[in-house]
C-alpha cells in the first residue's frame, strides 16, 4: 500500500478546509445515559454511529476515546474498528486516544495496532505517553513516517495531577514538559506545511508564554467546553502558535444528542468561535 500524504500536511488543509475543530467520541457512561441508551454494547453502537453521522464529513479530526469501547471487551473493539472506518471514509481524520507508552517491541506493537494501513483500528493518529522517556517512542515515530500518520505526545495536559511530573525541572533547568516539546521540534524540522508529530497542551493552563510552542507540528489543545476553557482563551494560552491548535470539544458538543441537527449545530458553533478566536479565513 501506498504511504498516504504526511499527516501534518491533511491535517492543516482538513483545520483550513473544514475549520480547526476536534470532537471526541467518549461514550462513557453517563453520556450514554443522557441519550436515552442503555450501558452496552447497543448503546455504544448507537452512539458512535450518531457522531459518526453527524461530524465526520463536517469536522477536521474525530477523536475516539479508545478505553471507552475497550471496556466492552471484543464486541466493543469491533465497534470502534467500524467507527473509524466509517469516520476516515466521510473525510474526517481520525485521532486515537489510546496514550499508549511502553519500550522497544511493545511499542512497536502498539503503534502497529493503530498505524499500520492494514489494521483494523488504522487512524491517521495516535495519542502517545512518553513518561518512559522520549527514546521509548522511536518505534512509533519510525512507523508514523513509514506510513504518512502522526503522533500527538503527551507534553502539558490539561489534567491537574499531570504537573508533578510535566513541570518538574530537569538538571539542566528544563521542565519536562519543555523537553517533550524540544523533542517534538526537531522532528518536525524542515516539514511543511505542519509537521505530523505533534503534542497535547491543555487549553485550560492558561499562559504559557514561558514554553516554547512553536514546535512546527500541531497542538491538540483539550478542555474547551466543559472543563472551563472558551475558544476565546486560545490566544492568550497559546500565543504566536495558535494557527497549529487543534482545539478538542467533546461534551460541549456530545450533551446536545442523541439528535443529529443539534449535534451538528454545536459542533458549527465551536468551530466558528474558534475560527474566529485564532483568525482563521
Amino acid at each position: 500500500m501506498t504511504a498516504l500524504e504526511p499527516f501534518g500536511a491533511r491535517l492543516r488543509r482538513a483545520m483550513d478546509e473544514r475549520g480547526p475543530l476536534c470532537v471526541g467520541i467518549d461514550p462513557h457512561a453517563s453520556l450514554l445515559a443522557e441519550w436515552g441508551l442503555d450501558d452496552d454494547v447497543a448503546g455504544l453502537e448507537r452512539f458512535s454511529r450518531t457522531v459518526v453521522e453527524a461530524m465526520a464529513d463536517r469536522v477536521a479530526v474525530l477523536k475516539p476515546q479508545s478505553a471507552f469501547f475497550e471496556r466492552f471487551g471484543s464486541r466493543g473493539v469491533a465497534v470502534l474498528e467500524k467507527s473509524v472506518e466509517e469516520a476516515r471514509a466521510a473525510g474526517a481524520l481520525v485521532v486515537m486516544d489510546a496514550k499508549r507508552g511502553d519500550i522497544g517491541s511493545t511499542m512497536a506493537a502498539y503503534a502497529e495496532a493503530f498505524l499500520r494501513p492494514d489494521s483494523p483500528l488504522f487512524s491517521d493518529a495516535l495519542t502517545v505517553s512518553p513518561y518512559l522517556g522520549y527514546g521509548s517512542l522511536s518505534p512509533a515515530i519510525a512507523l508514523a513516517r513509514e506510513n504518512g500518520t502522526g503522533l500527538f505526545v503527551l507534553a502539558l495536559t490539561s489534567n491537574p495531577e499531570g504537573g508533578e511530573v510535566q513541570h518538574a525541572i530537569r538538571a539542566d533547568g528544563r521542565t519536562i514538559g519543555a523537553t517533550m516539546l524540544a523533542h517534538l521540534t526537531v522532528e518536525n524540522s524542515g516539514e511543511g506545511p505542519l509537521g505530523s508529530f505533534g503534542a497535547v497542551v491543555g487549553a485550560t493552563l492558561g499562559d504559557l508564554s514561558t514554553y516554547d510552542l512553536d514546535i512546527n507540528g500541531p497542538l491538540l489543545a483539550p478542555g474547551i467546553g466543559a472543563q472551563g476553557a472558551k475558544p476565546a482563551d486560545l490566544p492568550r494560552v497559546f500565543g504566536a502558535a495558535v494557527r497549529n491548535v487543534v482545539p478538542n470539544v467533546s461534551r460541549g458538543v456530545l450533551r446536545h444528542g442523541p439528535d443529529v441537527v443539534a449535534l451538528r449545530d454545536a459542533a458549527s458553533r465551536f468551530a466558528d468561535e474558534i475560527r474566529a478566536a485564532v483568525s482563521v479565513d
